[in-house]
């Protein structure tokens, strides 16, 4: 996913901002499976029709996870929000099965995760986070997403939090 405009003011203790490079939108999230497992789901992403090239904007940064203990800060998706809420609805629950993962039957909520809250945040530093949440501007940021890509848990997440294990570009 490439994003343009988004601008992140100095972060609270605590908070983790994702790189660009770790920036995304989830189509599905396997979870806890075999890597075996997970590439095997992979090899259907050809059969979803839905999936194409999208560009789009943000509306607000919501706080996501526990209502009491947010633990993701996610730029919610405005524009472009029903192309990619038809994605994941078409793609989710066979992708899911297919690597013998749990159902999700969640609505979806088209976002891209900006920044983590670590688990070990005070309340204080939870409400300093919220606060800087709140402060971020979005109105000049937008996203075009051109491919679909399959990821894990990063060696290094010292360097970043996430490693592409495979990505193909979506048909227009």
């Amino acid at each position: 996913m490439q994003v343009k405009g988004l601008r992140l003011p100095a972060a609270p203790p605590r908070v983790r901002v994702f790189g660009d490079e770790d920036l995304h939108a989830t189509l599905c999230f396997f979870g806890a499976v075999e890597e075996t497992d997970a590439r095997r789901a992979w090899t259907q992403v050809e059969r979803f029709p839905s999936l194409r090239p999208v560009r789009g904007t943000f509306g607000e940064i919501g706080a996501l996870g526990h209502p009491k203990k947010p633990s993701a800060l996610a730029a919610i998706v405005a524009d472009g929000s029903d192309v990619l809420t038809a994605m994941i609805l078409e793609a989710r629950a066979p992708l899911l099965a297919a690597a013998g993962a749990r159902p999700d039957d969640r609505p979806p909520l088209p976002h891209m995760t900006i920044a983590r809250v670590q688990r070990r945040a005070s309340g204080d530093e939870r409400r300093k986070a919220l606060a800087w949440k709140d402060a971020i501007d979005l109105r000049d940021a937008s996203f075009q997403a051109s491919d679909v890509a399959l990821y894990t848990w990063s060696s290094d997440r010292q360097a970043r939090l996430f490693d592409i294990v495979e990505r193909q570009q979506m048909r227009a």
